[in-house]
């Protein structure tokens, strides 16, 4: 149908027409609205990953080229619809070949691992080498080059980072399980062993002391060294630092000692490994298998099975019992086993505590309370003594009973009288009256042997000085004191 005859049919029929029109644009609208909606929802993908698309699409398109010419020169497509059906059949190719290979590795992606992109992956480097081989034809060796690198070569290495192709951006920690990964690895590990590179996290001096360590080592094991041979084997240990390096040179040592003693491995007698084993020692003795079958089982079921052959013991010797037989158990966990209640609770009132002795203080200061006409003479004129020189800790008062009152006796005139009515009957001093009612009162002066020598000293004398001369206490001092002062 022309423009001619659509405008012909609108204008005859204007109300179906403007119908048509409207359904048209609002389908679009509708079409272009989910779109947009759809934009939006979807997660965007960062600008690196934009650009590499970009410049993956010119490379493409530059690979495109390439093929274009390349099929109407070396293909015979002289057609320019045959051409332009079938030139770009291998960029095609690569492209459907990066999206499975996307495909595959966010399905085969695990938690520890990124996936692999499998079969896919490794026909997009199959594609981009045989798209090398018409870069090459129509341009020549140089210009070949320019066009494989910058066409196929380019477009593959772009398209493989901006679909997250690359192991290393999708996920840092993990590693290749392709075969070319493999493969690769294994060969770069075994290169780096071979050079002596094998260790990481070593500098160069100290890869250069491990290699000229083995030097040494290969070199000091030989049995004939020549003179050649001594000064390399100088100079490897001298290279190897093993003179101020003590962890260098007991690696050199242990190094050495097992070269040299490899021979001996051929003689060092070990277990075959086909006998078998020893297997554990069973008991043999009532006691130990006595043990064997009580460790095994329950402590509460070894305790009945023990109580039920030995119903009579107390839980004390039951658990003693438990014991011997190497299950250790308490009195409590024997009477809650066999049910026998908890151990009567032991009295704890204390036990009335006999009352301590009286310490009777050594050498008490005993005084003697009497009444006296007079004002004695060491109260008139006290002497001066230390507090701290009396060993006295106690003080007793002995204070004299009052005599009872003498009966009245009848006189020969049949009066009543009384010992006061007689003056001349009564003792002579009340120091003899005390003298006589308390018979522990000092002796008189007359009978002490010290007064005399107390007497010659000089009146009157110190208490030091009758302390030092004559060798008696304070006490004893006193009182020959005050006795050659009432002299």
């Amino acid at each position: 149908m022309s423009i001619t005859t659509l405008t012909g049919w609108a204008t005859a029929h204007p109300w179906p027409a403007t119908a048509a029109a409207l359904t048209a644009v609002l389908a679009v609208a509708g079409l272009g609205w989910t779109a947009v909606r759809s934009l939006r929802q979807a997660a965007r993908p960062s600008a690196a990953v934009v650009v590499a698309a970009i410049a993956a699409a010119a490379c493409t398109a530059y690979s495109a080229d390439t093929s274009w010419r390349f099929a109407e020169h070396r293909l015979g497509m002289a057609d320019v619809g045959e051409r332009a059906a079938m030139f770009a059949a291998a960029e095609l190719a690569l492209f459907s070949c990066g999206l499975m290979a996307r495909a595959n590795m966010r399905t085969t992606a695990t938690e520890h691992t990124a996936g692999s992109p499998g079969t896919p992956g490794v026909l997009v480097w199959v594609i981009t080498g045989v798209q090398v081989i018409p870069a090459y034809s129509e341009s020549g060796p140089v210009g070949g080059t320019v066009r494989a690198m910058i066409g196929p070569v380019l477009a593959a290495l772009l398209w493989h980072h901006a679909m997250g192709l690359e192991l290393r951006i999708v996920r840092p920690g993990a590693l290749s399980s392709g075969l070319p990964a493999i493969i690769g690895r294994e060969l770069r590990e075994r290169l780096l062993s071979r050079l002596g590179l094998a260790v990481r996290d070593r500098t160069a001096e100290q890869i250069s002391r491990d290699r000229a360590t083995a030097r040494a080592v290969r070199l000091a094991s030989r049995p004939n060294l020549r003179s050649w041979g001594q000064r390399r084997l100088a100079a490897a240990v001298a290279r190897a630092h093993v003179g101020t390096d003590p962890n260098q040179r007991h690696r050199l040592m242990r190094e050495l000692a097992a070269r040299r003693g490899a021979a001996q491995l051929a003689t060092i007698t070990l277990p075959s490994p086909w006998e078998p084993e020893p297997g554990p020692a069973h008991p043999r003795t009532p006691a130990a298998l006595t043990h064997q079958a009580l460790t095994k089982m329950h402590p509460f079921d070894a305790i009945q099975r023990v109580h039920s052959a030995n119903p009579g013991l107390h839980p004390a010797a039951l658990a003693s019992l438990m014991t011997e037989y190497g299950v250790v158990v308490s009195e409590q966990m024997v009477r809650i086993a066999i049910g026998a209640g908890n151990a009567p609770a032991a009295d704890r009132t204390p036990a009335p505590s006999a009352p301590a002795p009286a310490v009777e203080p050594p050498h008490p200061l005993v005084l003697d309370i009497d009444t006296a006409p007079e004002v004695h003479p060491e109260v008139r004129a006290p002497a001066l003594v230390s507090a701290a020189a009396q060993p006295r800790s106690a003080v007793h008062a002995r204070v004299p009973e009052c005599a009872p009152a003498p009966e009245p006796t009848p006189d020969a005139a049949g009066h009543e009288t009384t010992a006061q009515d007689h003056p001349e009957s009564a003792p002579e001093s009340a120091s003899e009256a005390a003298a006589g009612a308390h018979p522990s009162a000092p002796e008189p002066a007359s009978a002490d042997p010290l007064v005399e020598a107390a007497r010659a000293l000089g009146r009157p004398a110190s208490l030091r000085t009758l302390k030092s001369k004559l060798g008696v206490g304070q006490a004893r001092a006193q009182r020959l004191q005050q006795l050659t002062r009432e002299d």
